[in-house]
């Protein structure tokens, strides 16, 4: 499985994923009037504009995660619900980090709501540090909301990390089958659940 362009197929799905996502990693750590906002439609009008950037894993028309970078932040990561604890999330974080560091970018943030533990957790477990608590504006249909956030920093290196590495692991090694009568351990994975992006 690889990270690859968004397709127009996947847009219906995507902004399905987005609006689920959200609402699964913000609506309990953000206001209720920016709740209202985002709506699905709403999602939708966003993706319309981001799609040519977006990155996705997941077959054409079905896509299981996605993530999008602007200038030098990780603006959005999430992954579909079924899919979390996978590896998938760590497979987009590694790609997310390539395209910054192709774009010139050796010092990325990104922004995590206040109080969405979760995805505070996959970001730290990917190398990213806490630099501050600050107030955004995040874009809603109306204009733009005052969102506080944990702004997350990470200092980029072309080196391959523990991280994309558990990745592949988690994705592509063979399952072998357990000699008979030997009970077949219970793996254990990392929560790289969505939140990724746990942003706007």
């Amino acid at each position: 499985m690889s990270v690859r362009p968004a397709q127009i197929m996947d847009f219906a799905p995507l902004a399905r994923l987005w609006w689920q996502g959200w609402r699964d990693g913000h609506t309990a750590h953000v206001a209720d009037a920016l709740v209202a906002r985002r709506t699905q439609e709403s999602f939708i009008d966003r993706l319309a504009v981001a799609l040519p950037h977006v990155r996705v894993v997941g077959p054409v028309g079905a896509p299981l995660g996605f993530h999008l970078v602007k200038g030098d932040e990780l603006n959005q990561l999430y992954v579909d619900e079924d899919s979390r604890g996978t590896g998938i999330a760590a497979l987009l974080m590694a790609d997310a980090q390539d395209r910054l560091l192709e774009a010139g970018i050796t010092k990325a943030w990104l922004a995590c709501a206040v109080g969405n533990l979760r995805a505070a957790r996959f970001y730290e477990k990917a190398g990213w540090s806490r630099a501050e608590t600050q107030t955004i504006p995040t874009e809603i249909p109306s204009g733009w909301f005052p969102l506080k956030i944990w702004r997350y920093e990470k200092q980029l290196t072309n080196d391959a990390s523990a991280w994309a590495a558990r990745a592949e692991v988690e994705l592509f090694r063979p399952r072998l089958a357990p000699a008979e009568g030997v009970a077949e351990p219970k793996e254990h994975r990392p929560d790289v659940g969505a939140a990724p992006r746990a942003i706007m």
